[in-house]
This record gives structure tokens, C-alpha cells and sequence, in this order.
């Protein structure tokens, strides 16, 4: 099947939200981009089922969690790693304070209910409305709602933020924090 350019063009568009929130699900750099791979080739595996005039980034999203999901269902059958060594590769030294400033904001993201830090993602860092992240996540939008507010008072009180002037100059991370209206 023939996409036409403009479908094709705004796929595209949504590759590096797709991908920042596969990172943000998986934790991993490598990870994140199959899982972007695999959703893209999904979506156009099965392109005929989008319908035209919806929303195509939360259908991507849909598609992207629900590959994560599956997946993470297969591997928690798979043996832990008791010795450290693949957890060891995982870690890099940051360099500078905006990357040490990033690793406690993804170690204080972790600890966050998958619920949440999924809610808080989608709404606080991908741009989604409460509604989108709703249709996406698969339930009402107050449980949106409810998830990203109680997501961003965990991750205040972890990240020690008492106001705005604690926050980093990085948009995203106030964006995450911040409590919005949507």
C-alpha cells in the first residue's frame, strides 16, 4: 500500500516524541530506538486501519505502549541480573550538571508507579491533553488527571523542588514538574 506524503511526513514528525517517551518507558537509549523501529514499521504494517482526521501521535503512542507492554510481560519471565554486569554497562558518568541534573530526574522518574510516571509523560513531556492521554492510556480522564497530579507531588518531594525558582532552566524538566491546566 501507497502512503501518501503528508501521512508519511507527519509519522516522521512524531519520531522524536516517540522516542523520548520510549526512553522514558524502557531506560534505555537501544531499547528505546527498537522500540520506535518496531512501532513504525507497525504502523505502517498497518496503516489502513488509521482513520483519517484522528489523532495520529496517540495512535503511534498507542501502538509504542502497547509494544513496551507485551514486551515487558515476556521479560519478566526472563532471569534477573544477579550479578550486574548488564546493569553496570547501562551507567554513564555525567560529564556536566545538566546530565547529573537529568539522571536524578530519570532515577526519581523510576520510582514512580508505572501508571504515573506513564501519565506524567505523556502529559508533562510529549505535550498530550489530559483527553489524548486518556485515549491512549485507556481509561477515564479524571484517572489521568488524578495520575499526573499525584505523579508530580511524588516527583516534587523526591527531586526536593519547593517552587518554581528550584527547577532547572530546562523547559522539558519544568514541564514535567509543573502543574499544568489542560
Amino acid at each position: 500500500m501507497k502512503i501518501d506524503d503528508a501521512l508519511r511526513d507527519s509519522v516522521l514528525a512524531a519520531v522524536p516524541k516517540l522516542r523520548a517517551f520510549a526512553i522514558s518507558l524502557s531506560g534505555n537509549v537501544d531499547r528505546a530506538d527498537d522500540l520506535v523501529q518496531e512501532t513504525l514499521l507497525r504502523a505502517l504494517t498497518h496503516i489502513d486501519s488509521f482513520q483519517p482526521g484522528t489523532n495520529l501521535q496517540a495512535w503511534l503512542f498507542t501502538i509504542l505502549r502497547n509494544l513496551f507492554r507485551s514486551e515487558y510481560r515476556k521479560r519478566r519471565r526472563e532471569v534477573e541480573d544477579a550479578d550486574g554486569h548488564y546493569a553496570d554497562s547501562l551507567v554513564t558518568h555525567p560529564e556536566q550538571d545538566s546530565q547529573m541534573e537529568f539522571k536524578e530526574l530519570r532515577a526519581a522518574l523510576s520510582k514512580l508507579p508505572q501508571d504515573q510516571r506513564e501519565a506524567l509523560i505523556l502529559v508533562g513531556a510529549s505535550g498530550f491533553s489530559y483527553e489524548e492521554a486518556a485515549k491512549i492510556c485507556e481509561c477515564a480522564v479524571g484517572t489521568i488527571k488524578s495520575r499526573v497530579n499525584r505523579a508530580r507531588t511524588r516527583l516534587a518531594n523526591e527531586l526536593s523542588i519547593d517552587g518554581p525558582s528550584d527547577l532547572a532552566p530546562d523547559a522539558t524538566v519544568r514541564a514535567v514538574v509543573a502543574d499544568k491546566t489542560r
